[in-house]
């Protein structure tokens, strides 16, 4: 049978359709988790959340999908910093939540190849986020439409109603002023008027422990190669240790620089914490602080340049331009007659 007789009689069955068919995305609704700290989402919203008394700013917000509790900062850019930072608040007020659910952001998910290092470790391709919640034994989960993480989106719409009010009728024009008023005034008002009863009074954070130094994990990471000179080198940036950190087995080795929060760098190798200190950058080879050239360089001469000839021209004297040369290593019998 032909291809069109074979449609018409699916068609008459029922078994075809005209037309390519799209298939919708299902969003089923979901319940609250039942315990505080089993699930907090996360995300930001960059919005003139100072109007025109301020710069341009975002909001990086948590929410407790229990209770709605809320935990945020106010930041020039959305940043792995930042993120980290906001992270760091929320974990010394309440603990490590179970999970945290996110977006597919560059910030929290990669899709670069693993690294030999990795592959070594037997660890998956993380960015620095991951990675630190990875050491805090905190499950990371993504979203794959703005629709599942909903209930944070749904805040922002609040939020940009009200707290630009509030922000407003407090002449807040710095982000330091609000993030101020956010921790001292909006944060506790909000708690007490939009959070909710759990369905179990059970709190699922957990403390942290003696072993998770947030100083250490709440920062960014690489991996270098020692010079040996015992330098690193960052971002077009060289960082030295100093003489008296100096361990044995250090140049040569692959080793991490830890930069944290603060602005600090370190040099993780082998279990050891090694403070950094940044190298001043060498100055150009013709440039100087009076603007002269350096002493002993005025008084030489510059190398003559050698030149490359592409083609020999014989010169004036040469056996080839005379006449008498050249009849003799001619083959032909000299005349004596212009000898003389």
């Amino acid at each position: 049978m032909s291809r069109e007789t074979l449609r018409g009689w699916m068609s008459r069955a029922g078994l075809w359709r005209a037309g390519r068919q799209k298939l919708k995305q299902v969003h089923v609704w979901r319940p609250r988790r039942a315990a505080v700290g089993e699930l907090v989402l996360m995300d930001s919203s960059p919005f003139r959340w100072l109007e025109d008394r301020g710069p341009a700013c975002q909001l990086i917000a948590m929410i407790d999908d229990a209770s709605s509790r809320v935990w945020g900062r106010l930041v020039p850019h959305d940043s792995t910093e930042e993120n980290l930072r906001t992270l760091g608040g929320w974990l010394e007020r309440y603990g490590r939540p179970l999970a945290l659910y996110t977006d597919k952001n560059s910030l929290f998910f990669t899709s670069r190849p693993v690294q030999w290092e990795e592959q070594l470790r037997d660890l998956p391709a993380r960015t620095q986020f991951g990675r630190a919640l990875a050491e805090l034994d905190i499950e990371w989960i993504a979203a794959h439409s703005p629709q599942a993480k909903g209930r944070i989106e749904r805040l922002f719409g609040t939020l940009q109603d009200r707290l630009v009010k509030e922000l407003r009728l407090a002449e807040i024009a710095t982000l330091e002023q609000a993030n101020r008023f956010l921790q001292i005034t909006f944060w506790p008002f909000w708690e007490r008027r939009f959070t909710v009863q759990p369905a179990q009074a059970s709190n699922a954070h957990r403390r942290l422990e003696r072993a998770h130094r947030l100083e250490q994990i709440l920062s960014v990471r690489v991996v270098r190669t020692v010079a040996a000179d015992h330098t690193v080198k960052w971002n077009g940036q060289r960082w030295g240790v100093p003489r008296a950190q100096v361990c044995a087995g250090l140049p040569g080795a692959r080793a991490e620089i830890e930069r944290r929060l603060d602005g600090s760098h370190w040099l993780r190798f082998r279990g050891r914490y090694l403070p950094l200190v940044a190298c001043p950058a060498a100055p150009p080879p013709s440039a100087s602080p009076s603007g002269l050239r350096p002493p002993g360089l005025a008084d030489r001469k510059p190398k003559p340049r050698t030149r490359i000839k592409t083609k020999y021209t014989p010169p004036a004297n040469h056996p080839w331009r005379q006449p008498w040369k050249r009849t003799f290593l001619s083959c032909e019998k000299p005349d004596i007659s212009t000898l003389r």
